[in-house]
């Protein structure tokens, strides 16, 4: 049997390539997002008719919501190349121009991680979102002289987790900015169910309802929870994922009913038997945890604070009463008042 771990550690190489073999390959396959996808179709249509490039995209919201696969069916539907690279690959202004230099016009950009893009490369970037052209600077010193490349008309989707961090400058180039947005269990129902498929495995209805429910509002967590559900329906089932396979893989995974794995319960435990249930810092809390900041706020807390466990406040973090009361545990009295 798999070794056990959490939905939400980084997906294995393996588990990359099954990720990507599900994703959507049609607008009318992706389900959800339909504000942010009625946006676009507008921008689309609107580009096709003038036969001008796409106006530059921001996408930004928590991990696993969708922002690659909509670069790619942009890219699609405009019937253009999608180029996919991230902001930490990016290191020099070479890099960049040798990227931006290869596309075709009207080609897709896709940069993941844009907020960590380094100011040398996003400085040189400005131009090129702007004018279609890089300004190369060559040689060093009084002798230096700056070289002006044309480039291709082209479309930079990016897509970040931490939009507060891209500099203003940055985010103004952009013409659409758009979050995206957790999803509704019956969205993420779908997207299941269309996944089995390609799985070639049948999932029981209450089964699917219910892993559905557990997806954290996530499509990658989702996905990653019926890979692992499969895995128990070959091994000790008959291959079917029924409720009693599914509530076993759960319990092998240590999901509880709520979809909150041992990561998102011991951040809970954390503040509560620590800190006496907040406020806390972010990075009180994240030493405490020993995990870096990013993984607390990127990761960890979104998903814990949209189902109302925890809340952010000008002195810190804070444990809900409902956050208590799924942990068991005893609210104390200087959070009562607060809290009620």
């Amino acid at each position: 049997m798999e070794k056990k771990s959490s939905p939400l550690e980084s997906p294995t190489p393996e588990e990359e390539k099954l990720l990507t073999s599900l994703r959507a390959a049609s607008w009318s396959e992706f389900r959800g997002q339909e504000k942010l996808k009625e946006s676009l179709r507008i921008a689309i249509t609107a580009a096709k008719k003038r036969k001008e490039p796409l106006e530059h995209i921001l996408l930004y919201g928590p991990p696993g919501l969708g922002k690659t696969t909509m670069a790619h069916l942009i890219g699609k539907e405009l019937g253009v190349n999608v180029r996919v690279t991230s902001g930490p690959a990016i290191e020099r202004a070479g890099d960049l121009a040798s990227i931006l230099t290869n596309l075709e016009p009207h080609d897709i950009l896709f940069i993941d991680e844009i907020h960590r893009l380094n100011k040398v490369v996003e400085e040189t970037i400005y131009p090129a979102m702007e004018d279609f052209a890089l300004d190369i600077v060559i040689g060093k010193g009084p002798s230096a002289r700056t070289l002006r490349l044309d480039l291709p008309p082209f479309t930079i989707v990016g897509a970040t987790t931490r939009i507060g961090l891209l500099s203003n400058p940055l985010r103004d180039r952009f013409g659409l900015v758009s979050r995206l947005s957790f999803y509704e269990s019956d969205e993420l129902k779908h997207i299941l169910s269309q996944a089995a498929k390609k799985l070639d495995t049948i999932v029981h209805p209450k089964a699917l309802t219910e892993l559905s429910r557990r997806g954290r509002g996530t499509p990658r967590v989702a996905l990653r929870l019926l890979k692992r559900v499969r895995d128990v329906a070959q091994v000790e089932g008959e291959g079917e994922v029924t409720e009693a396979i599914l509530e076993r893989s759960l319990s092998i995974l240590e999901v509880d009913s709520m979809g909150l794995d041992s990561s998102d319960r011991r951040l809970l435990a954390t503040i509560i038997d620590k800190f006496a249930g907040g406020p806390v810092g972010i990075e009180t809390l994240a030493a405490a945890l020993s995990e870096d900041i990013g993984t607390v706020e990127e990761v960890l807390e979104p998903y814990i604070m949209q189902i109302g466990f925890l809340k952010r406040t000008p002195r810190g973090r804070v444990v809900t009463g409902e956050g208590f009361k799924h942990l068991g545990k005893i609210i104390p009295k200087h959070l009562q008042e607060q809290l009620f």
